[in-house]
């Protein structure tokens, strides 16, 4: 090993260091990367940039654009909605509905947006079929990891490795080169989960309502001038009796104890843990308050005509993550005030401005309707609440479709090419009015871009160094004398692994480099390669860091076992399908 290579192993570690406890942003750590590749000589600057300025960069954005329109204009709300119609009172049937309908779409769309769009309705499907949420929610979140395997924009994974290919002399993947591995993944996948899997699936029927009174956030509400709960002990006030449990009370500079004998005066300031029920009744009741550090001007009450609330969910790789949200200003960059709090299994007795916020906070928002809109998509949050569409809206939906189709087909028969066809696709969905050009870079996860092109120009690093070859050689020493299978088997088996503290796009590119100068060391067929580590990085079960999965996670009233239990066995089934799939479809020799 040559102190380049051992430099080259540090950057990856750390960045993997990183990524997993998620330390700095995805994007300002995948920067600093490309910083520290120019410093130390590794790449020039024009090397560590090019990824920039690969085609791929613009078919993700156009994407990001084309998924954003076809929610919008409530096309997906539509499809939510067929599964009422066609699925049946039998758990297999509704299990095999909504899996097979969620395949289907997020084979085009991203998985993300899938999910969270079709979840109130398979809620709502769940309360009518009597059937626990518990035993369908996680096959939801599963399909639609599974139906990106189908196409080329099924995921921004397989997009990320395409570039990465086509940027080592490879030919780019084509629109359906998946599909014949991804339909039997997709089928197996389905037919596993309506057979075996929902039986490792708990059945916890309380999460059939999915109301926002099912959560207890954190909150802070003040005393007011004047109040009669001044002079008043806490056990002797109406707080119990509207669900509010005292976490501290805040009184000038002094911290005090929530004592049930402390007597409350005017201006302290409590946190409180509530639902959001009782959060309603607070506005209804004379003498208190809620106190955001973020509100809103004006004096609407909550669920107003004009201002209303929604839950919003915080996403992996947020740049919100490990910040406050005095720090983060959150009112003037959303438009929206934070009312409360809630973090799962967590017993919060701090003020929510001063809280750093953790991957799969709930924030109880308020603020006027377009802001809400303006929040859709959005890579830091995800809105979980159902949004109505206005049939107008669904009438242009329809006009979005048939441009995503007519851009799918185009790309796909090579009539034009495939950054033309949806950057063209994209451009019309703008001409049919249905978004601004500000709502569409709203809509483009501009931290997704940075990574998959710097992690690029990582590969690009690793294969320059010599530091693909040296892991290669490694790999092939360990596993060739157990013969090609198990050298295959290694390489999936890394990459799932690696898509637990990573993005799978970031694992997918970080294993490419490796994968492909292996089979080259081997004298085997690339291309066999790139699309096993590909279709590797999109398929781990195991946990619930995937963001479909936690989208699931509280509607489901899942526990982090639930999802090890159900999932490992479709993992395993899914690695022997790589296995011996990939081989079969794309020749070894």
């Amino acid at each position: 090993m040559t102190l380049t290579i051992l430099l080259v192993l540090v950057l990856l570690a750390a960045v993997v260091l990183v990524f997993s406890f998620e330390w700095l942003p995805v994007d300002v750590t995948t920067l600093l990367l490309l910083i520290a590749l120019v410093v130390t000589g590794l790449l020039s600057v024009e090397e560590a940039f090019i990824g920039f300025s690969n085609d791929i960069i613009l078919i993700l954005a156009s994407i990001f654009v084309l998924s954003g329109a076809l929610m919008k204009g409530g096309v997906l709300d539509y499809l939510g909605e067929t599964i009422h119609r066609i699925a049946g009172g039998s758990q297999s049937k509704v299990l095999l509905c909504v899996m097979g309908v969620t395949s289907f779409i997020s084979s085009f769309m991203n998985n993300t947006t899938t999910t969270a769009v079709l979840a109130p309705a398979v809620l709502g499907l769940c309360k009518r079929s009597r059937i626990a949420p518990s035993k369908v929610l996680i096959p939801l979140a599963f399909a639609s990891m599974l139906g990106g395997t189908c196409t080329l924009i099924g995921t921004s994974t397989n997009v990320a490795a395409s570039a990465y290919v086509k940027a080592h002399g490879l030919a780019p993947f084509t629109m359906f080169e998946f599909l014949p591995a991804g339909l039997a993944i997709c089928a197996v996948g389905i037919l596993y989960m309506v057979l075996v899997g929902h039986r490792f699936l708990p059945e916890r029927t309380e999460a059939s309502e999915p109301e926002y009174s099912l959560r207890e956030y954190l909150s802070e509400v003040v005393v007011t001038a004047g109040s009669p709960l001044a002079g008043q002990a806490i056990r002797d006030t109406q707080l119990a009796r509207m669900g509010l449990q005292v976490r501290a009370i805040q009184r000038g500079d002094r911290r005090l104890y929530p004592d049930p004998y402390v007597q409350l005066q005017e201006g302290d300031l409590l946190i409180v843990q509530a639902s959001r029920e009782g959060l309603l009744q607070v506005k209804e009741t004379a003498g208190i308050d809620i106190r955001s550090d973020l509100k809103l001007t004006g004096a609407q009450d909550l669920a107003s005509e004009s201002v209303g609330i929604a839950e919003a969910l915080l996403m992996p790789q947020s740049g919100l993550i490990g910040r406050t949200l005095r720090e983060l200003d959150f009112r003037r960059r959303f438009g929206l005030a934070v009312l409360a709090i809630y973090r799962k299994g967590h017993a919060l007795a701090a003020r929510i401005g001063e809280l750093p916020l953790r991957l799969g906070d709930v924030l109880l928002l308020q603020g006027k309707p377009e802001r809400f809109r303006a929040l859709a998509d959005n890579a830091d949050l995800w809105i979980l609440q159902e949004t109505e569409h206005r049939p107008s809206q669904r009438r242009k939906g329809l006009w979005v479709v048939g441009i995503f189709l007519l851009a799918v087909i185009a790309s796909s028969l090579s009539w034009v090419p495939l950054p033309i066809a949806f950057l063209g696709a994209a451009l019309a969905v703008i001409g049919t009015r249905l978004m601004t050009m500000e709502e569409a870079y709203n809509l483009i996860d501009w931290r997704l871009l940075i990574l998959i092109a710097g992690m690029t120009a990582f590969g690009k690093a690793m294969q320059k160094t010599g530091t693909a070859d040296y892991l290669a050689s490694l790999i092939v020493h360990w596993t060739e004398p157990l013969g090609v299978t198990f050298v295959l088997i290694a390489f999936v088996v890394l990459t799932i692994l690696l898509t637990q503290p990573m993005s799978n796009a970031a694992a997918a590119l970080v294993v490419l480099p490796v994968a492909l100068t292996t089979a080259q060391q081997m004298g085997l067929n690339p291309r066999t390669f790139a699309i096993l580590i590909t279709l590797s990085a999109s398929l781990s079960f195991i946990t619930p860091f995937e963001p479909s999965c936690l989208i699931v996670y509280g509607p489901g009233k899942y526990r982090f076992r639930d999802f090890l239990v159900s999932g490992l066995p479709l993992t395993a089934l899914v690695v022997v399908l790589l296995v011996v799939l990939v081989p079969m479809i794309w020749p070894l020799r």
